[in-house]
């Protein structure tokens, strides 16, 4: 007589199976719930309106302190310093509860009692998450265009969409960043604890970290390297640069490479927005990593690689 349910060892292998696959229609079903749940909620509507007050009110003020010359060009260098703060600020917040939340209650349980593996779970909520804050970006942005076109004395509307698909880029790496600390957390404390960190080291410690290798270089701690720019009267006046690996250490910053990546689509130059550096310091040329088309990779990175490892633990730990 065959037995449907099979031996423990055999229902253990394929609950392991299942547990480790990936199904697309699954993914898009958690997806769209807590898509859902946030559009219910005035998560959404607020962020919209958030980010559509915050555009039109900055541009009506800048057109106001500027009204001969203020062009699109100024208005993206501008509130890139405000977006490049608070896109951050949100995605993290919206990302903290997202797992953690869910375990610390155990309703987790009852959505992985349904036909969804720990990995759709959290591909869908990074996408849920993700369409929240992208949409409300895309509303805020397009409504506040009219305002400021109406603003600026010279609109052009490809260095605007291209700061717009950047900003939902930069969103997009934070996101994966707040998701994956969420899901590796057993508690909204301390997932909340992880959120507070990652703000302090990209926002205080990274922003620290080029001062304290230059006081190290400038002690001798470590050798910068020479560089010789022309003076006054063609005297060679010589500088010291801090070493290749420093600069990469703050290239890596996903702020500092947003704002670099805004450059490729608009006429914006490093030294309006980004990271800016002497070119007299580079006789062979810029390094490829201080290039802004690598910043573009650097955003990919951010993405990619906190969400593959958080695929990977979140197998793995107890429910």
């Amino acid at each position: 007589m065959s037995s449907e349910t099979g031996t423990p060892a055999e229902s253990a292998g394929t609950s392991g199976s299942a547990s480790s696959s990936i199904n697309p229609e699954s993914v898009r079903a958690v997806a769209k719930k807590d898509f859902q749940d946030s559009i219910r909620s005035w998560l959404f509507w607020g962020l919209s309106v958030f980010f559509f007050t915050l555009m039109a009110v900055l541009a009506g003020f800048l057109a106001w302190a500027n009204p001969d010359d203020f062009t699109t060009l100024d208005f993206i260098g501008t509130i890139s310093q405000v977006t490049k703060l608070v896109i951050p600020l949100i995605a993290l917040v919206l990302g903290w509860k997202s797992i953690a939340g869910e375990r610390e209650s155990g309703s987790i349980k009852v959505l992985l009692s349904l036909p969804h593996s720990r990995k759709d779970v959290l591909l869908g909520k990074l996408l849920g998450r993700t369409a929240v804050l992208s949409l409300s970006l895309i509303i805020g942005f397009l409504i506040a265009m009219v305002a400021v076109a109406f603003a600026v004395s010279e609109f052009s509307l490809p260095a605007y969409l291209g700061f717009l698909v950047m900003t939902l880029l930069y969103a997009l790496a934070y996101m994966s960043i707040a998701v994956s600390l969420s899901s590796l957390t057993r508690s909204t404390t301390m997932a909340g604890a992880a959120m507070f960190g990652v703000f302090v080291l990209f926002y205080i410690v990274w922003n620290s970290i080029q001062q304290a290798l230059r006081l190290l270089m400038n002690r001798d701690y470590f050798e910068g390297v020479a560089y010789t720019v022309s003076g006054p009267g063609g005297r060679q006046l010589e500088f010291t640069r801090l070493p290749d690996w420093a600069l990469f250490i703050d290239m890596i910053d996903p702020g500092n490479a947003y704002q670099n990546t805004i450059t490729i689509f608009s006429a914006l130059s490093s030294d309006q927005i980004g990271t800016a550096y002497n070119e007299a310091a580079f006789p062979d040329g810029l390094p490829f990593f201080l290039q802004d088309w690598f910043s573009f990779v650097i955003l990919l990175f951010w993405i990619a690689v906190p969400i593959a490892v958080a695929l990977y633990r979140f197998d793995r730990v107890d429910i």
